[in-house]
């Protein structure tokens, strides 16, 4: 997990993550990683717009979106 976190930071790639807020509340979100710290991370929110302040262990599943193909005509 944290070595995704990195890349992301460093490449900045875009990551998908499930997360589990501190209010029980579980959201689908893409984001781009701005900052990782010993237990959170800083990054840009797509879901909300802006940056948000991320707990490690709220994240219950982060991965590389899969690439969405269209079929040409």
């Amino acid at each position: 997990m944290r070595k995704l976190l990195a890349e992301s930071l460093t490449s900045g790639i875009k990551l998908e993550m499930i997360y589990l807020s501190d209010k029980k509340v579980l959201t689908q979100r893409t984001i781009k990683v701005l900052a990782i710290g010993e237990s959170s991370f800083k990054a840009f929110c797509y879901l909300r717009g802006k940056q948000r302040l991320f707990k490690i262990d709220n994240i219950l599943s982060i991965a590389v979106p899969r690439k969405k193909f269209s079929r040409g005509a």
